[in-house]
């Protein structure tokens, strides 16, 4: 349950593209206070990946930072990793549940408030909403969502939203305000000349903002329940 409370703020995924040093900038960003990184890695072989996760995951447990795994429950458990992220073409979220168990960490990708409601309801613990804005990161991407779609997605669900896509420390006040518990990077870290440096200006201005939460009204008393503070005799 504390993993759970503390899903929001900054998850730095990993980015091994073109030869990146993905597991340096994991060390940098957790040096510099990243406390939720992703492991990200397309088309790679089975063995590459959970190599490459467990490093990431003995990164994390050192610092105390949270690793979850992208795609892949199977991998996520053998590394011991906190959770694991899902994509619209993975693994139903309800069946990575049943194989995961009720303390990993489940996160579910969506773009629209729907979608994110039925995320939930299959045990979701925390969403991915984007793009939010444009980016070079991911080719074939939907059209960005902007801040009133992060707002829609937020205001539907009462887990936490984590906007991703052209985030910037400038975008962040934004993105708070209309709901979202967090934000995802993945270039904004992984191309910068010191990732630390960058992780700590996004941490900040997380800190800075003010966030405004909408929340679904929790369920109250059926009406023949309910007491009217004074009644008309």
């Amino acid at each position: 349950m504390e993993v759970r409370r503390r899903i929001g703020g900054l998850h730095v995924l990993t980015d091994a593209r073109q030869g990146r040093d993905a597991l340096g900038v994991v060390s940098a960003a957790v040096a510099a206070g990243a406390r939720i990184v992703q492991v990200r890695v397309k088309f790679c072989p089975d063995l590459a990946l959970y190599d490459f996760a467990a490093r990431v995951a003995e990164v994390c447990a050192r610092r105390g930072a949270t690793c979850i795994v992208d795609d892949r429950v199977d991998i996520a458990l053998a590394v011991g990793a906190a959770g694991t992220h899902l994509g619209a073409g993975d693994l139903p979220v309800a069946a990575a549940r049943s194989i995961a168990g009720p303390n990993h960490l489940l996160g579910g990708t969506a773009r629209t408030a729907a979608t994110a409601a039925e995320l939930v309801q299959a045990g979701a613990d925390y969403l991915g909403v984007g793009p939010a804005f444009s980016t070079v990161t991911k080719t074939g991407l939907p059209a960005p969502l902007g801040v009133d779609g992060i707002a829609a997605v937020a205001a539907a669900v009462a887990v936490p939203v984590i906007a991703i896509g052209g985030i910037t420390p400038d975008r962040i006040p934004a993105l708070l305000a209309a709901g979202a518990s967090g934000v995802a990077v993945v270039s904004a870290v992984s191309d910068a000349p010191d990732p630390g440096t960058v992780t700590r200006a996004l941490l900040a201005a997380l800190v800075a903002a003010p966030q405004g939460r909408p929340r679904r009204p929790e369920p109250g008393p059926p009406p023949a329940a309910r007491v009217p503070r004074s009644a008309p005799r």
